[in-house]
């Protein structure tokens, strides 16, 4: 019901958006003289952030299309090269021809960046695939908004997520590199110690992970003590809500986006409320440069994509609640996930200091459950001043972080070219696509 009263209210109120906008290009129009008086930028200001407020945020595109390496300009285009109904692994590939003219003449590590399923699209780690396009062949998961996935395709939940991982990296070729952000972390390192103790060609010559909640019982933050102290029914029962139509995905039972939308805001709400505050302020002002920044940041944030109930809930259940993981209690197709049977896969952990959803020691706990990795092997980090969204973006993170995760994956794939591993070949050819659909629905 919460979903159809929210798309309710959504077409509601489009004929007020409508005038709004209607409004906002008659007092910015250079036809108007009155437009540059202080009453026209005010009706000019308030229309536009109301128009910017109730207006509907699709997936944002990612506008790559090059990329500085050595001071020139290197081409880019982002081409789907695997795929299922519920998410595509993307490639940046990078124009051979510019690269050579940038210096770069050898085959680079691939390393894939496995984007959290949590609400937001993977666009939203634009500038964490800006700076691995630097030095490595860059591939990412793009998970696809559940309300589009007709209920024929069947369930997707967290042991699909790990099959995913496994299927991607073998895509990817013999011993490629993964970057787990935020919530992948768990999946991940399960797919990873599934693949080490079976000795698959492609397992990863190394994981990094980055505020992830590998043990979230260690320095719990107030989104781990919502998921404690709630029993699973509660969840159950308020979190999860039917695809209303016109989505193809109609019937399907869902953790909306918006619903976790809501409760990120809630959490710094008042900066919220400050930030739009300001943005009207600036475009009263005429200040554009800043005033589009604050539309930059927030035409991502706002854009949320649904995950199903199973993934969700499950999420909720093995990762925070049970905490079965760190606890050597997980199964994935009744086999038991064992971390300490990883032995030449490189591990690193990247911690904020200010992060409010992943505390310092819950993604540091990798290195406790790999106890068959060589100290030679591990590396941990945590870099001071910076919350949840400073760990793989912005100033900090280029300019401190990402050089010691590059310089990291480098060791590693040194590592593991010595000790035998055959030459890595290049990337498929980006035109090829597989197609392959997800195991069979569950019970």
């Amino acid at each position: 019901m919460l979903y159809t009263m929210y798309e309710a209210g959504y077409y509601a109120a489009s004929p007020m958006r409508f005038a709004a906008l209607a409004a906002r290009n008659f007092w910015s129009s250079p036809l108007n003289p009155a437009a540059e008086s202080e009453l026209g930028r005010r009706i000019f200001a308030t229309s536009d952030l109301f128009a910017n407020l109730t207006r509907r945020y699709g997936k944002p595109e990612w506008m790559i299309d090059s990329v500085q390496i050595n001071g020139r300009r290197v081409g880019v285009r982002p081409t789907t090269v695997w795929s299922t109904p519920w998410c595509k692994l993307t490639h940046f590939a990078r124009d051979m021809s510019d690269l050579r003219r940038a210096g770069k003449t050898e085959i680079e590590p691939a390393v894939l960046i496995a984007a959290p399923l949590s609400g937001h699209y993977a666009t939203l780690l634009r500038g964490t695939v800006e700076a691995f396009l630097q030095d490595h062949e860059v591939f990412i998961t793009e998970w696809t908004n559940a309300r589009d996935v007709p209920i024929v395709e069947g369930r997707f939940d967290f042991h699909d997520y790990i099959d995913h991982i496994r299927e991607m990296l073998r895509h990817m070729g013999p011993r490629p590199h993964v970057v787990a952000v935020c919530q992948p972390g768990p999946p991940v390192l399960a797919a990873a110690a599934l693949m080490a103790e079976d000795k698959e060609e492609s397992r990863p010559a190394s994981m990094t992970f980055m505020g992830s909640p590998i043990d979230a019982r260690l320095s719990p933050t107030v989104t781990n003590k919502l998921a404690e102290d709630r029993p699973f029914a509660w969840f159950e029962s308020n979190m999860i809500y039917n695809v209303p139509p016109p989505y193809l995905g109609a019937g399907r039972r869902v953790y909306p986006g918006f619903v976790q939308l809501a409760s990120f805001m809630s959490m710094n709400l008042d900066k919220h409320q400050e930030a739009h505050r300001k943005y009207l302020a600036q475009l009263m002002a005429g200040d554009g440069d800043s005033a589009d920044k604050h539309l930059e940041f927030y035409d991502e944030y706002l854009s949320v994509l649904d995950l199903t109930e199973e993934f969700y809930l499950q999420t909720v259940d093995v990762v925070f609640q049970r905490h079965l993981l760190p606890k050597g209690e997980l199964y994935h197709n009744d086999r038991r996930v064992r971390p300490e049977r990883v032995t030449d896969i490189g591990l690193m952990t990247v911690e904020g200091e200010n992060d409010d959803i992943s505390g310092i020691g819950q993604t540091q706990a990798a290195h406790f459950l790999c106890l068959g990795l060589p100290p030679e092997l591990k590396e941990d980090y945590i870099q001071p001043h910076v919350g949840h969204y400073g760990v793989f973006n912005g100033k900090r993170f280029r300019e401190e972080i990402y050089p010691r995760v590059r310089e990291f994956i480098q060791r590693m794939e040194h590592s593991t070219m010595v000790h035998g591993a055959r030459p890595k070949p290049q990337p498929r050819p980006a035109a090829e696509v597989v197609p392959i659909r997800p195991r069979a629905a569950k019970s």
